[in-house]
């Protein structure tokens, strides 16, 4: 996976919008106004940061090598891709699902509901 696929990726999400909140090197994907991905556009090989439920952050860190605590983030919630080839793309496509899915049961019902009115 590189860039412009996991930005098509992360933008076919309903609802998801891409921002540059922090400086012009972090493309941040958000939707309902909370961040489900963020990554560097410098950074080579890609890398990526998704939120996960504690367990499941944990297990991801004990199972791939590629996966470590959210750079400058929340290390309960947070783990760092780094997308170096050793998993499949489908398996980080779940990361983002998870991570996505994660945010939307977060939000309001009227803002669950909204992003289903489009």
């Amino acid at each position: 996976m590189h860039i412009e696929e996991l930005r098509h990726y992360c933008l076919s999400k309903l609802g998801a919008e891409e921002t540059f909140p922090f400086d012009l090197d972090t493309l941040v994907f958000k939707v309902g106004g909370k961040i489900f991905l963020l990554c560097s556009l410098e950074r080579n090989p890609l890398s990526f940061n998704v939120k996960a439920s504690p367990d499941k952050a944990l297990e991801l860190r004990a199972s791939y090598p590629c996966v470590s605590p959210g750079y400058h983030m929340n290390k309960t919630h947070w783990n760092t891709i780094l997308v170096d080839g050793s998993v499949a793309d489908a398996v980080l496509k779940q990361w983002i699902n998870d991570s996505y899915d994660l945010i939307v049961s977060s939000l309001s019902r009227k803002m669950r509901d909204a992003l289903l009115v489009g």
